[in-house]
């Protein structure tokens, strides 16, 4: 039984190791592609520092008082990468506070002021159109925002105009195409291509049935891989950068939806939230992972919604699957202030 134990407080501290060392890593704030990609499995890496620990309590309950000095170090690596991960996902948890408050009864009752939108990355390549207008038609959203459009997914995607009859539609073959509908009237819509060519972001003003204007900033930036940015990341966080700017630059309500190919906790992201005043409907509700939807295991927040501090929310949602990589997110806000 002691060799037993040994041998299984080896396996662990070889587990511990590596662990700890990723997540020091993905402490770091610099803007390279693969410490950009540590920021993503955050949860997965808690959840791998919490079994260690369990285990190991486990160790100290059935076992002799052996190998002191493995048992300390397992503990204290553990301990140390459960507390950094913790660091950076307790505000998404829902025990943690709102930066967003919540809508009251009345004002989510007031359907001039709310603003129900749908958001989602469609995945180019897939062809289950209708799975997506089957939502559309369920959820009666105000405003759907489709991502990774191509001319065939425009084609698909007609017959939103009966029911949305302002619309942006930006195909694209390289997969940042996107697609804007509205049953409200959209005011000034323009596309800029703030990050290079080929990947648009739409900004335009949205009037509400009461008469207000919110601005609406759709993005998608490219995402952290190497082969589109081998040294760095300056590029797909200008797309974040110029809509931030804006964002301040603008007096009045303003919301940020898409697909940031970013999760919610990571430098980029916390650091466009601080600089427009911008709030993540997120913190304090939950993770809402939306991607990957092909794996169980491996899921992270990549698809957002920042508001300005007029807005409550009423509803934030995960729907279904639509054959794509992403599932869709659906939020419902009331202009408050």
């Amino acid at each position: 039984m002691p060799r037993l134990q040994r041998f299984v407080l080896q396996i662990l501290l070889f587990i511990s190791l590596p662990a700890v060392l990723v997540t020091l890593l993905s402490a770091l704030t610099a803007q390279v592609w693969w410490l950009k990609l540590l920021d993503f499995p955050r949860f997965q890496l808690l959840l791998l520092h919490l079994a260690v620990l369990v285990l190991l309590a486990g160790l100290l309950l059935v076992g002799r008082r052996q190998a002191q000095a493995a048992r300390r170090w397992v503990l204290g690596l553990n301990l140390l990468g459960a507390a950094v991960q913790l660091y950076f996902l307790l505000p998404y948890l829902p025990l943690a506070p709102r930066s967003v408050p919540d809508a009251t009864a009345a004002q989510a009752a007031d359907t001039t002021a709310r603003l129900r939108l749908l958001e989602a990355n469609v995945l180019q390549k897939n062809n289950r159109a209708d799975l997506l207008l089957a939502h559309v038609a369920e959820q009666c959203p105000d405003i759907v925002l489709v991502l990774e459009t191509d001319q065939t997914w425009v084609t698909a995607l007609r017959p939103l105009r009966k029911e949305y009859p302002y619309f942006v539609e930006l195909p694209r073959p390289n997969t940042y195409g996107m697609a804007l509908y509205s049953r409200l009237p959209l005011l000034g819509a323009r596309a800029y291509d703030f990050q290079e060519p080929g990947v648009p972001t739409i900004i335009t003003d949205v009037r509400l049935p009461n008469g207000r204007l919110v601005r609406l900033y759709a993005v998608h930036p490219s995402p952290p891989v190497p082969s589109e940015h081998p040294t760095s990341l300056s590029k797909p966080n200008m797309i974040l950068l110029q809509v931030g700017r804006r964002v301040r630059q603008h007096p009045g309500p303003a919301l940020v939806l898409g697909d940031f190919n970013d999760v919610s906790w990571s430098h980029t992201t916390r650091m466009f939230e601080a600089s427009g005043e911008l709030h993540n409907v997120r913190r304090g509700r939950g993770m809402f992972s939306t991607f990957n939807a092909t794996s169980w295991t491996m899921r992270w927040p990549l698809d957002h919604l920042f508001v300005t501090k007029e807005f409550r929310l009423a509803r934030l949602q995960r729907l279904p699957d639509i054959g794509s990589d992403h599932f869709p997110l659906l939020a419902e806000v009331v202009l408050a202030e």
